[in-house]
């Protein structure tokens, strides 16, 4: 007896949509993938899970994408993504979602081993780093770089005003910047701890927290201090050509947190 063939299933999201209304961004958002990113200092590269977003534009006579589509493209590049397919896979969005513009999101935690300033004792730092990319079936295409760097802040008008010390917090700076050439994470991070009343660690011993403390109180920076700082740094950057940065500070003797933020052009800008 003939096996009896199923009929064809009905393609919603082809269907026609009379609206007029073209949507900039749709996609799928959270999606948690294994991903590897090479370390500047061993040239190895270090297992860490990225968090995705992925997304197509869609013009305005389709009723809707086809979602399965983008987790095929991202399985298609192997069980474990590696940042230098960004491109890859955006060219491959375009393709196989027959699209004028593609844009990958991946946030994911990057781990230094870092060694406490005295006494030497090594441990492990992470940092939030976002990768923002954007390309277009035209050619055009964009990637902007965020580190997120945990750092100590000391306040300069607190010291100046009291006789036995200073507050100091945990602060965080956001730093995002457009470069010409290729960039290590690690020097985007490093660029923004030396313009901190001190950086972090995750292993101090006794010595250890003497050298911090005191390195912060000789250093006292406000969050106007920290932002400008690192602006001046990026200016004369040979590359990069476009840089944010934010600083916060969560603040130990107040209610609230303190907030700077200044955006302009590196020292690679024409």
């Amino acid at each position: 007896m003939a096996t009896k063939q199923p009929s064809a299933l009905k393609d919603t999201q082809n269907e026609p949509d009379h609206r007029k209304i073209a949507i900039d961004r749709v996609g799928v958002k959270s999606l948690r993938y294994p991903i590897q990113v090479r370390d500047r200092a061993s040239g190895a590269l270090q297992n860490t899970v990225g968090t995705f977003t992925l997304t197509v534009d869609l013009p305005h006579h389709f009723k809707g994408t086809h979602m399965s589509r983008f987790i095929e493209v991202l399985n298609a590049h192997g069980p474990i993504f590696q940042v230098s397919n960004i491109d890859a896979v955006l060219a491959r969005l375009l393709d196989r979602l027959d699209s004028e513009e593609a844009h990958i999101v991946l946030e994911f935690p990057f781990f230094l081993e870092k060694s406490a300033p005295v006494s030497g004792a090594k441990g492990l730092i992470d940092y939030g780093v976002r990768f923002e990319a954007g390309a277009k079936r035209k050619g055009d295409f964009d990637f902007i770089i965020t580190v997120t760097v945990p750092v100590t802040t000391l306040c300069p008008c607190s010291k100046a005003i009291s006789k036995y010390g200073a507050h100091n917090q945990r602060g965080q700076v956001s730093f995002a910047v457009r470069f010409l050439k290729h960039i290590w994470i690690e020097d985007l991070i490093r660029l923004v701890e030396k313009c901190a009343s001190s950086e972090l660690y995750s292993v101090l011993k006794r010595p250890d927290e003497k050298y911090v403390t005191e390195r912060a109180f000789e250093n006292p920076v406000f969050v106007e201090d920290l932002v400008r700082a690192v602006a001046s740094r990026a200016q004369g950057h040979p590359e990069i050509t476009w840089f944010r940065v934010e600083a916060e500070n969560f603040e130990s003797i107040h209610n609230h947190n303190a907030y700077a933020m200044v955006e302009g052009r590196g020292g690679a800008a024409p």
